[in-house]
């Protein structure tokens, strides 16, 4: 492999499923890292379109192309044309992010110009889709074999995933790192925190956010509600779920105290967090890999109440460090967190600012833009740097 001879000329590609505007954790985790590369290496994004007909533009300065969907099938975009859009160019490093099937599909049976660096970002096991999961795993192992690094979100991600089990001598942890200046307080944003407050009624805010999906588990949160009279949930995000969800608000006698807020883009959220006394992510499969948005409220200094699910989630926000964490599927015991915290504002403020320090120190864009790099280039992070002050992944 010839690499080129400084970071501006490296050849790299991201090759993703969607990419902004297209909401979720992956896929705000491929527009920050894009968005930090861009400057250093000559960056391309190849991901599927979800209409047909390939589309090449340019996001916030990123070259994006977004191949022609044919037909979407279980969340899945049909993108024959990702085939040859691979097999047209030449690069340095080819980054794939799963799960991905067709991506990793296209990919294997791409005709690569030029040896390459393979790095493949494993985000999460494939968990519930099991017809999917006969078809994608060969794929999947064919791909890790072929990767020069393989890339886990987390430590429980790497040592608990069967996928990765016989890959874990090239396999190392990057958890994402985002622009926490986006969730910093401003004037404007408290002030727009302070609307939503009085909108409210003076209510306790517990706020979730994210799609409306099985995994979510935020049906757990409406059902823990009817024994936590004095608070309003908040939830942002949108998916198939809403229409239930909102049947079992109504069923539970809570829907007054219950906001669909829809989806709203990331800067719009940051009052949101603001405004909240507490943030719930109650997911109750292992699907949750990671729970990207527990960094975005710990960097705005809110206590998280999680679920001990075996993956990255309580990870990110560690029990009586930054918050606290609770069995999967059990509203009793979230119910019964979210009133321990509200009651005890001491408890509250101290894990608020506990979360924000671990924000700043594991999970900001400038860590993660140092190991990518690293994985890049075959070399360990620097000592001193920040992604050293990671550690073993206290």
């Amino acid at each position: 492999m010839s690499h080129a001879s400084s970071e501006s000329r490296m050849r790299v590609l991201q090759l993703g499923k969607y990419y902004y505007p297209y909401m979720g954790g992956i896929e705000s985790h491929l527009q920050v890292l894009s968005d930090e590369l861009n400057p250093r290496v000559d960056l391309e994004v190849l991901v599927a379109h979800t209409k047909p007909g390939t589309v090449r533009e340019r996001v916030h300065g990123v070259s994006v192309t977004r191949c022609g969907s044919w037909h979407r099938y279980n969340s899945v975009e049909v993108t024959p044309s990702m085939v040859f859009e691979l097999s047209r160019r030449s690069y340095d490093v080819i980054h794939v992010h799963l799960p991905h099937p067709v991506g990793a599909a296209a990919y294997l049976a791409s005709k690569k110009p030029d040896r390459h660096r393979l790095v493949v970002t494993y985000h999460s096991d494939v968990v519930r889709q099991r017809f999917l999961l006969r078809l994608y795993a060969p794929l999947v192992q064919r791909l890790l074999e072929r990767a020069d690094v393989v890339i886990a979100t987390s430590p429980q991600l790497r040592e608990g995933s069967e996928a990765l089990a016989p890959f874990k001598g090239k396999c190392r942890v990057v958890p994402y790192g985002l622009d926490l200046g986006v969730f910093s307080s401003t004037p404007e944003r408290e002030q727009a925190a302070a609307q939503l407050r009085a909108r409210f009624g003076g209510r306790r805010i517990a706020l979730g956010v994210g799609r409306l999906i099985y995994y979510k588990g935020f049906e757990q949160a409406i059902q823990a509600l009817t024994r936590l009279p004095d608070v309003q949930l908040v939830l942002i995000g949108d998916g198939p779920l809403r229409g239930m969800l909102e049947d079992a608000a109504r069923q539970h006698g809570v829907a007054d105290r219950v906001s669909f807020e829809g989806e709203l883009m990331n800067e719009a959220i940051t009052p949101y967090y603001l405004a909240s006394d507490v943030f719930l992510l109650p997911s109750t499969a292992p699907s949750e890999a990671f729970g990207i948005v527990q960094i975005e409220a710990m960097a705005c200094g809110i206590p998280v109440v999680n679920t001990s699910l075996p993956s990255g989630v309580p990870y990110v926000s560690r029990h009586e460090q930054t918050g606290l964490t609770v069995p999967p599927s059990d509203p009793e015991a979230l119910a019964r967190a979210v009133r321990r915290l509200l009651d005890d504002e001491p408890l509250r403020r101290r894990l608020g600012e506990r979360g924000r320090e671990r924000a700043q120190t594991n999970f900001s864009k400038q860590a993660l833009l140092t190991q990518i790099l690293a994985a890049y280039r075959n070399e360990e992070p620097r000592r001193g740097s920040a992604v050293a002050a990671l550690g073993a992944f206290d």
